[in-house]
C-alpha cells in the first residue's frame, strides 16, 4: 500500500479524516512539521475517533528530514496538485509509493513540488480551470479519492 504524505497540514480535523482512511487501509500516514495545530488537538482527536492506536503515523520535523527518510526507503514521490496535468488514475502505482498532498491553504510549494517524481491531478470538470468555480477538494476528500 503506498503511503501517505501531509506537508505542514493546516486543519485538525482534515488530518483526523486522513488519518482515519489511513487506518482503515493500513496505509502508514506521514505528517511533515510544522502543523498548524497541536498534534493533542480535541479536534484532531475527534476526527480520528478512536482509531489512532491503528495509525502508523510518522512525524518529520520539516520537509528535508522527511525527504531523507523516503530517499532511504525508496519509492516513487508522487505530488498531488491542482495545478498538475496527469489525472491520478492514468497511472499503476507500486505499494513503496509516496502519495504527497500539500497545505489546506496554498497547496505544495513550488520547491517541493519540483522534487516529485510525477505531479497529478484529480480531474474536476467544475472547477475554475474548467470554467467553473470550485478552486480545490477538501484535503481529506481528495486524499480519500487518491488512496482508496
Amino acid at each position: 500500500m503506498p503511503r501517505l504524505v501531509l506537508f505542514e497540514p493546516e486543519i485538525p480535523p482534515n488530518t483526523g479524516n486522513v488519518a482515519r482512511s489511513c487506518a482503515a487501509t493500513c496505509t502508514e500516514l506521514h505528517l511533515i512539521e510544522p502543523l498548524g495545530f497541536e498534534i493533542s488537538d480535541r479536534t484532531l482527536k475527534r476526527a480520528g475517533l478512536d482509531y489512532w492506536p491503528w495509525v502508523h503515523l510518522h512525524r518529520h520535523a520539516d520537509w528535508e528530514t522527511f525527504r531523507a527518510e523516503q530517499r532511504s526507503r525508496g519509492g516513487r514521490l508522487l505530488a498531488l496538485s491542482r495545478h498538475a496535468s496527469q489525472p491520478y488514475h492514468h497511472i499503476r502505482y507500486s505499494a513503496d509509493d509516496w502519495l504527497l498532498f500539500g497545505r489546506e491553504t496554498s497547496g505544495l510549494p513550488e520547491h517541493v513540488l519540483a522534487e516529485a517524481d510525477l505531479a497529478l491531478t484529480i480531474p474536476m470538470p467544475g472547477s475554475v480551470d474548467h470554467g467553473g468555480g470550485v478552486r480545490s477538494l477538501n484535503l481529506a476528500t481528495a486524499a480519500g479519492v487518491v488512496l482508496f
